[in-house]
């Protein structure tokens, strides 16, 4: 059955129901445009469904356990007892939905967003795109919008490992809904989402492994901070293979034997659970993006110029589908972007040279801006400058001096090029350097600004302060 959309033509079509979906759609009704977003899945996307804000959940219910489980205070006695995890996910869940409704749902129909469920493609011309919308009871309906923005996020990656696929294997998502803690866990993956969940599931009990093809854990970072935030993981219990090749998956009565191989050496190792966390892909299955001239590359993103828009000049995209800079707050000010320059006159572009990351485990690792490998790479005169967390007051009493901060500057300036660093709260200490990288401060102000004393945030005046060593 088809239904015809030609009495209600939208001024936007948005594929996709996530953050940059959603910013997209407040843009043009800010804008005073009609607007439809199209989604196959949960309204609010990835990361308020499966993503960042489950897994920010539980982790904080496992911060609460490890906190239980030794305490760092002689004179307090604690203790923590097996988890009851059915009882957890079903909490996280009732969470999830009221926030869904009340932030993703009740919003949209606030602002007059109309949403259509089902899996969209386009058919057409590069003309005369059109959006084919199937719900799940087969009815299509045909949208025919002025512009249309693709936001329709990514999906993990599942490599092709023999056996894998005949294993009853986690991805991030089926692992936040499990409704017992798994005796031993394999983790696949040592970046942002394999770490977290590693963390998420030792502290919750789970005997975890973490295997990583990389020489090291969190590879894109800074080899400081990789090897700060692997001792500090491995004194939880956490075991690390880097360098290491994950090359079978075998499917067993009790879990899985993988195997996989190390120095030319082949290993086995068995767990109860294998979790993959190699990555996400851009999604942009069945949506015959070719048909309307949309070119993807490599990996299956659609490519866009800086403005956001695609080979065809009434499509743009927004968000993770791009495969660049893939956080929720980056998608969100692409969305908006990508919207203003598709309904008006606007050709505004976004700048991601102080664009920060964090990895939530606990010590946190957070950046932004150059690492030294970048700078070498881009030709840039460095120095930097490293204070390890045992020299900050705060981390001192609080027992919890795990980490190094790392900062990076322009010798000839002093303007601040970069700060990494493992440890507590690093996440809030990086929003601080963000602003300050944005507004080109230098070491030296850094050094002589106020800071309160016994607070993290001192930790960039304390090592603002330390003499500065020569980039190689």
């Amino acid at each position: 059955m088809e239904n015809e959309n030609s009495g209600q033509p939208y001024d936007l079509a948005v594929v996709g129901a996530g953050s940059a979906a959603e910013a997209a759609a407040a843009e043009a009704r800010r804008r005073g445009k009609s607007v439809v977003l199209v989604e196959r899945g949960l309204i609010g996307g990835t990361c308020s469904s499966v993503g960042c804000v489950p897994s920010k959940s539980l982790l904080a219910a496992a911060a609460v356990r490890a906190t239980a489980e030794g305490s760092r205070f002689p004179g307090i006695s604690t203790s923590a007892g097996p988890v009851d995890l059915a009882q957890l996910v079903a909490d996280k869940d009732d969470m999830l939905a009221q926030v869904r409704q009340l932030h993703h749902v009740e919003k949209l129909a606030a602002d007059d967003i109309d949403v259509l469920e089902g899996s969209a493609a386009f058919t057409g011309s590069p003309g005369r795109p059109v959006l084919v919308v199937t719900a799940l009871d087969g009815t299509e309906t045909r949208l025919v919008p002025d512009q249309i923005v693709i936001a329709s996020g990514a999906q993990p990656v599942i490599p092709e490992i023999p056996g894998l696929r005949n294993t009853d294997y986690l991805t991030y998502a089926s692992a936040m809904a499990l409704d017992h803690v798994p005796e031993s866990l394999l983790v696949i993956g040592g970046n942002a989402v394999g770490l977290e969940q590693a963390q998420l599931f030792a502290r919750l009990g789970a005997k975890t492994t973490v295997v990583e093809i990389a020489p090291r854990i969190a590879p894109n970072e800074d080899p400081t901070l990789s090897t700060a935030l692997e001792q500090a993981l491995g004194e939880e219990g956490i075991a690390f293979r880097t360098a290491t090749t994950l090359t079978r998956v075998q499917q067993t009565r009790t879990g899985v034997i993988a195997t996989v191989v190390f120095a030319g050496e082949t290993r086995t190792i068995t767990a109860e659970k294998i979790l993959i966390a190699t990555g996400r892909l851009p999604a942009t299955d069945g949506l015959n993006l070719a048909a309307v001239g949309v070119d993807t590359g490599r990996r299956g993103e659609v490519v866009v110029d800086e403005q956001l828009r695609t080979d065809n000049p009434r499509i743009w995209a927004a968000g993770d589908v791009t495969g660049n800079a893939q956080f929720v707050y980056a998608a969100h000010a692409q969305g908006t972007i990508a919207a203003a320059n598709a309904l008006g006159d606007e050709k505004d572009t976004l700048d991601y040279a102080a664009l920060p990351r964090v990895t939530f485990t606990s010590p946190a690792l957070a950046a932004v801006g150059m690492t030294p490998a970048e700078a070498e790479a881009a030709g840039q005169e460095y120095e930097y400058r490293e204070l390890p967390m045992q020299f900050v007051p705060r981390a001192i009493l609080e027992r919890k001096a795990n980490g190094v901060l790392k900062l990076i500057s322009e010798p000839s300036t002093q303007r601040l090029l970069g700060v990494h660093m493992v440890g507590d709260e690093a996440g809030d200490i990086i929003t601080a350097a963000t602003y300050a990288l944005t507004a080109g401060l230098t070491t030296q102000q850094l050094a002589t600004t106020w800071a309160p004393a016994f607070t993290m945030g001192e930790s960039l005046k304390l090592a603002a302060q330390l003499p500065p060593i020569a980039g190689q």
